[in-house]
């Protein structure tokens, strides 16, 4: 069976996140005043070939733990979806 899997992986809420500042202080210098507390992370999407739902999600924790997410840092979350 095939799957679309899409693993979004962000900064942990409680560091600091420069690059979303830099973000939030570009919005704020082109008039978007409104916009604060960007976040800026990473989103990972790939088809799996695994035999069940539950397999694709095992396979992309996985991933997610050995390569694709700094665990110290990041945090992950995994969407599945049969296609």
């Amino acid at each position: 069976m095939k799957f679309s899997v899409e693993i979004e992986v962000m900064p942990r809420k409680e560091l600091l996140d420069p690059q979303g500042k830099a973000v939030t202080s570009g919005l704020h210098g082109i008039g978007f005043t409104g916009i604060d507390n960007v976040r800026v992370g990473k989103c990972i999407m790939y088809e799996s070939s695994a035999e069940s739902e539950t397999e694709a999600y095992n396979e992309a924790e996985e991933a997610s733990k050995k390569l694709l997410a700094n665990l110290v840092m990041e945090s992950y979350t995994i969407r599945i979806k049969a296609i």
